[in-house]
């Protein structure tokens, strides 16, 4: 029987200083903290490197994206998943010509950068203005072959669908990634979706039988308002609840809501696999029955399947 080992770490950090370079240097510590543990692959949360400015609807944060191409910041952290040997994906706010993206980069374990994915799902609500900022992705899902395995990422409000997590893992992934920001609700203060958003991820992971990582970020971030000086931007408390699960679904490793944490845990890809296998999970799919999926008011589906 053949083996191939990862060992994946989630990356539980704070990123709400507007100093971007304090909070890079943040995830260089962890991230080297990380490889030193043993680390292969090293999920920092969703946009790890600057505020989460989509707390208020506020025009001069759009000023904070970048190209994907030529990207300083991105050259950085794929310099060190170089140094250190280890894949990293790399959340960034990229700017396209007119469009603005949430993204993220690929980094192979060489610091080779093989491709960038822009989310897909783009998320809307009280401290979630993320549509005010962001264009929904069109690269499609993404899976890259690393030095170390097949690996899917998608970021944060993609990892509520179930249609990413099977996408993924129809192209391949060993592991999934979901990069996040996720915290309490300024519309309701006794909502906590921390439960909730956790068994959905493990669900991906059991339906799948593929291990899972989950990295959130941590502490209160205030937005600047909409421009005016008078008007006091609203408040999020970020839940951290960072976790790993494995192929069954089952949290593997799991952090506390409030502390910076590096999160391990190795798994063996080829055990995985056969097991997977033996499931008979994908050999028994019957694409051609899930037309509704292709609509969406789950009725006006083509008969080859399309949308009408």
């Amino acid at each position: 029987m053949t083996e191939r080992m990862i060992t994946v770490a989630s990356v539980q950090m704070a990123s709400g200083d507007w100093d971007f370079q304090r909070n890079m240097a943040r995830a260089e510590r962890l991230i080297r903290e990380a490889a030193a543990q043993g680390a292969n692959l090293v999920l920092c949360p969703e946009l790890f490197m600057m505020p989460y400015f989509c707390i208020d609807q506020n025009a001069r944060h759009l000023e904070l994206a970048e190209p994907f191409e030529g990207n300083a910041r991105i050259a950085h952290f794929a310099r060190l998943a170089g140094e250190l040997g280890v894949v990293l994906p790399i959340g960034f706010f990229e700017r396209a010509g007119n469009a603005a993206y949430n993204s993220l980069a690929m980094a192979d374990a060489d610091g080779t950068v093989l491709g960038v994915y822009r989310k897909t799902h783009i998320p809307d609500g009280p401290g979630y203005t993320e549509k005010y900022y962001f264009t929904p992705g069109d690269t499609g899902f993404k899976v890259w072959t690393t030095r170390f395995g097949r690996i899917g990422a998608a970021i944060c409000w993609d990892q509520w669908y179930p249609e990413t997590a099977r996408s993924l893992a129809l192209m391949g992934a060993e592991v999934l990634c979901f990069p996040t920001i996720i915290g309490s609700e300024p519309h309701s203060a006794g909502m906590d979706t921390a439960g909730h958003w956790q068994r959905t991820m493990q669900g991906h992971a059991a339906a799948n039988m593929v291990p899972l990582v989950a990295a959130n970020r941590i502490g209160q971030e205030t937005g600047l308002g909409n421009g005016n000086d008078r008007q006091r931007g609203l408040t999020t408390t970020f839940y951290g609840s960072s976790f790993i699960a494995d192929h069954t679904g089952a949290k593997v490793a799991e952090a506390n809501r409030c502390d910076e944490t590096i999160l391990l845990h190795r798994f063996d890809l080829d055990a995985i696999r056969r097991e997977r296998q033996s499931f008979g999970f994908f050999r028994d799919r019957r694409p051609e029955m899930y037309r509704t999926l292709l609509t969406s008011d789950g009725r006006h589906a083509r008969a080859d399947g399309g949308p009408t």
